[in-house]
């Protein structure tokens, strides 16, 4: 995980959702929402020690021996099958976390179901979603995160360079074990598809790394960076 500090207006790397801030550049936006059976294939990570024991984006304490899962944009509750396409391995995990906010991931595993899956060593291995049960994914609001910093006064100079331009951009704060993220984020919308577009246009007129996540305005702030 890369803990190394940000440039004065660059998003800071960090570790997988309880990893990473949005790097600049790279990464793919995961295509299209996912309703119930919906199936989706990319890399997973895992995510144990020093995120075990603190609270996790829907208010509950991350215990890294349960089988739970962080991901961006699908409800707290939605049951996934998770199968590394390694192996043929398969575990049943349920959301309770957002993240990974490193490219080319989708989906942060606990190290209960790492170790289901044999993927503990390898770290990051290719993997299939599909979705079992939880609520609607259609429903809520999205937002596009294009950065985090760990300097406050740097996000706020990246959320009033793009205010002139895009509305509402907004920061919001995440303790992590590392310190405080300030995380930027771009709009507010009802429909997911939307907010991937507004990802695609940062990504081309700005430069960024767009990450889609679903906004957990009840839930306690928290999660992987």
């Amino acid at each position: 995980m890369d803990r190394r500090p940000p440039p004065p207006l660059a998003p800071a790397p960090a570790p997988p959702e309880n990893a990473a801030p949005a790097a600049k550049r790279s990464a793919r936006v995961p295509a299209a929402p996912a309703p119930a059976g919906h199936v989706e294939e990319g890399n997973a990570s895992w995510y144990g020690v020093p995120f075990d024991g603190r609270r996790a984006s829907n208010g509950e304490i991350y215990d890294m021996n349960r089988m739970t899962a962080a991901h961006r944009t699908l409800p707290f509750e939605t049951m996934l099958r998770v199968t590394n396409l390694g192996n043929g391995r398969t575990a049943t995990v349920r959301v309770t976390d957002r993240g990974p906010f490193v490219e080319n991931r989708i989906i942060d595993l606990s190290l209960a179901a790492a170790r289901a899956l044999d993927m503990v060593g390898a770290g990051v291995v290719p993997v299939r979603l599909e979705v079992l049960s939880g609520p609607d994914p259609s429903l809520g609001f999205f937002t596009v995160q294009v950065g985090a910093f760990r300097e406050r006064a740097n996000a706020e100079r990246l959320r009033d360079r793009l205010n002139a331009a895009y509305s509402p951009v907004f920061i919001q704060s995440y303790d992590s074990p590392d310190g405080v993220f300030y995380r930027v984020r771009v709009g507010r919308s009802k429909d997911e598809e939307a907010a991937r577009q507004l990802g695609e246009a940062l990504r081309a007129r700005e430069g960024f790394t767009p990450f889609v996540i679903r906004l957990d305005e009840s839930a306690a702030a928290g999660g992987n960076p």
